[in-house]
């Protein structure tokens, strides 16, 4: 029986097909990307929430009642200590100091005239014209003109100090809030405050601490696994940076029992006061020294019951399950203390679909 020639020929690109198609499957290695385990300067950090605080904030109050003459600035104007900023009605308060001043003046020439007759019979005691009684009394009066005097010079300095009241000044350097007085309005001790100063340079965060944390960072400075020292760093609510680096000048002493936590206080340059009083920022707690450590991208870190592992490609593309001890992570790396040696290439995606032994078409990870 003759076969047909187009019969033949569709059998034949049958049999091509079906020997050839598994072999090509056998023959294609399933793609991977890979990073290599590197050195890299991995310092312990950690992220909590803080809040900016002012490092001096006071309410500028008058001390003297009277009518205001004069607002001498600009509201949220920076100004420098002694700038003055108020000015209250001082004419009766200099009225009070001249009423003072004539007053001394009189007792001076009373305790002079005290003293004239104190001499004068001393005088005359020696040559017994007068009685003992006499130069006594004599003797009170210039004791009493000389206490007329302090007291009048007393109540000078309490004249003096109320009239300087008039002048309402910054204590420091700093930026004011809105007044809450104009001119011609009638303050006093009791009107409440006329203007918040604020200073904002330097500024200091404020953040609580877990005890757990704390102590368990002071534990390692003891041991020397860990540098004493931290460089503080801030992000803020716009979530972008803080340029400048703090430094921790403060660690409470007392535990908050409702939260478990200390109180510290890192103190930040602030010349352009991007940071306001009140402000909710994120505080970052750097290891200030190098550290440099073996890390994976954490990706590449898996888990079983018997502990982490990951899976390595050799110079031969072929994988290989490997054990690790891994210390830590931070910043997408997983610290890796035992198990690989730098260079070694890890999965990093893919790993699903890879097993021990198959060879791999590796690519590097992006940037890896």
């Amino acid at each position: 029986m003759t076969v047909p020639k187009a019969a033949f020929s569709a059998f034949s690109v049958l049999l091509a097909f079906m020997f050839s198609a598994p072999t090509g499957y056998a023959q294609q290695a399933p793609a991977v990307v890979v990073a290599p385990a590197r050195i890299v300067d991995l310092r312990e950090s950690v992220d909590l929430t803080g809040r900016v605080v002012a490092t001096q904030k006071v309410d500028i109050r008058a001390r003297v009642a009277g009518f205001l003459e004069a607002v001498n600035f600009k509201e949220g104007q920076k100004v420098t200590a002694g700038t003055q900023l108020y000015q209250v009605e001082d004419g009766a308060y200099r009225a009070a100091v001249q009423e003072i001043e004539g007053s001394i003046e009189a007792a001076e020439a009373q305790r002079d005239l005290a003293v004239l007759e104190q001499e004068r019979a001393k005088q005359l005691i020696a040559t017994n014209t007068i009685s003992q009684a006499k130069v006594d009394t004599a003797n009170a009066e210039v004791k009493k003109a000389e206490a007329d005097l302090v007291k009048l010079r007393g109540s000078k300095q309490s004249a003096d100090l109320n009239l300087s009241y008039t002048k309402i000044t910054a204590p420091f350097d700093g930026v004011l809030g809105l007044s809450t007085a104009d001119v011609g309005a009638l303050v006093g001790p009791d009107t409440g405050p006329l203007v918040t100063l604020t200073k904002l340079d330097p500024i200091y965060v404020e953040f609580p601490v877990s005890t757990s944390l704390l102590l368990t960072y002071r534990e390692r400075v003891l041991k020397g696994m860990t540098p004493g020292g931290a460089n503080v760093g801030l992000t803020l609510p716009n979530g972008t940076e803080y340029p400048l680096k703090g430094t921790i000048d403060f660690i409470g002493s007392n535990v908050a029992q409702g939260t478990d936590t200390v109180t510290v206080r890192a103190q930040f340059d602030n010349p352009n006061a991007l940071l306001l009083d009140g402000t909710l920022v994120r505080v970052t707690l750097e290891q200030s020294d190098k550290q440099d450590v073996l890390a994976v991208p954490q990706e590449a870190v898996q888990r079983d019951q018997q502990g982490a592992f990951v899976m390595v490609v050799d110079a031969a593309s072929k994988v290989e399950l490997r054990r690790i001890d891994v210390e830590r992570s931070a910043r997408g790396l997983s610290v890796v203390s035992k198990g690989l040696k730098e260079g070694e290439n890890v999965i990093t995606e893919g790993v699903g679909k890879v097993r021990p032994g198959i060879v791999v078409d590796a690519a590097a990870a992006t940037g890896g």
